[in-house]
């Protein structure tokens, strides 16, 4: 690969890839987001950094030019609380996939181009049950995704593939299944469960208020993936011959009151749990079945979800007290 663009780069997971790609000796990489560049999660000054708007035609075929390999991880998403809850935003994002694939069109050259789906994409009412087993790809249809952000992958999905069968654009799609780690978003609305029963354990601990809010009643399971096993799939799918869209995912399932549990032994403390039943919980029960990944890589992420929380809690403990001795901000224990 000569060039590659990274949309999203000022994000959680766009900002590892780019430092991964470095970590690899891949000299020539532009890194692309929204957000101004003092807000960037991670930012080197030895890549080409863009403050770009990706949901405008013009910014994508900026973006573009000149690139062979194309990982677009931009969206306007958030955490359960803010994707409930902003339907319409999330929407949107599918302005950012049409027009970076015209632009991979127009500008011709683009060898690889990959999208971050989602397992939101799944439908709903397989996911009803907490004790479900997994989510296979095949589980998508017949559609019923999560209104909005769910829809709007699904379509980008599909766009992919057309684009693909087409215009020989060759698209590469990842169900991804709960990303998380350091370098993330773990506070003001958008962050995962993960980051967030992080910051309000570790806000327990600080201020001595010794009990945690819980959204839902901490039945419903999920699994989540730490960042580094998400970086490999992802490369490794882009780099492969595998046209269809497949799950990203650890299939390590817990309950919330599972994930708080291991967060709560991390931190060595034990909450009382107060559990907020009208807050946006999502669906009961999601699994990745990573079945087809291991026929078709002989790999499955396996890094365990401990293992991943202690570096994510080190990290976030970090961040709350450099903000608490600078002044930045003052933690408490908060949804």
């Amino acid at each position: 690969m000569n060039k590659v663009l990274v949309c999203g780069a000022g994000g959680f997971i766009g900002g590892h890839l780019v430092a991964d790609l470095r970590r690899q000796g891949v000299k020539s990489i532009r890194a692309v987001d929204i957000k101004p560049f003092d807000q960037w999660y991670q930012k080197f000054d030895d890549v080409e950094n863009f403050h770009l708007d990706l949901g405008e035609k013009d910014a994508c075929e900026k973006a573009v030019a000149g690139c062979d390999w194309v990982y677009n991880l931009a969206a306007d998403m958030g955490g359960m609380g803010f994707i409930e809850l902003n339907k319409g935003l999330c929407m949107l994002s599918v302005l950012i996939n049409t027009h970076l694939l015209m632009a991979a069109k127009k500008c011709g050259g683009v060898e690889r181009f990959f999208y971050a789906s989602s397992a939101c994409v799944y439908n709903g009412d397989l996911q009803k049950d907490p004790n479900i087993t997994a989510l296979a790809e095949g589980d998508a249809y017949p559609a019923l995704p999560e209104d909005g952000y769910g829809w709007e992958k699904l379509f980008s999905e599909r766009m992919c593939r057309h684009f693909r069968e087409d215009f020989g654009i060759q698209c590469r799609v990842a169900r991804y299944h709960n990303v998380y780690g350091p370098n993330g978003t773990y506070d003001g609305g958008r962050e995962k469960a993960p980051a967030a029963i992080c910051r309000k354990v570790i806000g327990a601990k600080l201020s001595g208020n010794l009990d945690i809010e819980i959204w839902g009643d901490g039945s419903q399971t999920r699994s989540f993936m730490y960042i580094d096993d998400c970086l490999h799939g992802t490369q490794m799918l882009t780099r492969s011959d595998f046209i269809e869209p497949i799950n990203i995912g650890s299939s390590e399932k817990v309950s919330i009151n599972q994930l708080v549990d291991t967060v709560e032994s991390i931190a060595g403390i034990q909450l009382k749990r107060r559990y907020k039943l009208d807050a946006p919980k999502g669906v009961n029960g999601r699994n990745s079945d990573n079945t087809l990944i291991q026929k078709a890589f002989g790999w499955e992420p396996n890094i365990k979800l401990r293992a991943g929380l202690e570096k994510t809690y080190a990290w976030i403990y970090d961040e709350v007290m450099h903000c608490q001795k600078t002044g930045k901000a003052s933690i408490v224990n908060v949804a």
